[in-house]
């Protein structure tokens, strides 16, 4: 079986890195409140000034995962820590995140295989 090579030019580097980047920077807005809404993946290309087929291609071919996955993941990663770490209400945060309640829970669901809901209790029975 043959296993091909991968070569990253130093532009989809530079893609790559500034995809992460501007990610981060719209996850800490989400878990400030500066961000009016969750972004898709032709509002990070527009800030990035590329098409975004090409932003897509780019991060699909060099991390091997779509945008949308590792933006998933992020917000999944976000939406637990403000589960655990604020005492608002799951439909505050799903708000918070751009998401109707109802949606949030089906979409946090298929991630963790139980609801926000079930999840809070169950970390935060294991702090006390």
């Amino acid at each position: 079986m043959e296993t091909q090579t991968l070569t990253v030019s130093h532009r989809q580097r530079e893609i790559v890195k500034e995809y992460l980047a501007q990610l981060d920077k719209h996850i800490h807005d989400l878990r400030t409140g500066l961000a009016e809404r969750t972004h898709e993946i032709r509002d990070f290309a527009d800030l990035m000034h590329i098409h975004p087929t090409h932003l897509s291609n780019t991060i699909s071919q060099v991390l091997r995962k779509s945008p949308c996955d590792i933006y998933e993941q992020k917000l999944m990663d976000l939406a637990k820590e403000l589960l655990i770490s604020s005492n608002r209400s799951i439909a505050q945060i799903a708000r918070q995140l751009d998401f109707d309640p109802s949606n949030f829970t089906k979409f946090f669901k298929v991630f963790e295989g139980t609801t926000p809901k079930k999840f809070r209790e169950a970390a935060l029975s294991l702090k006390n």
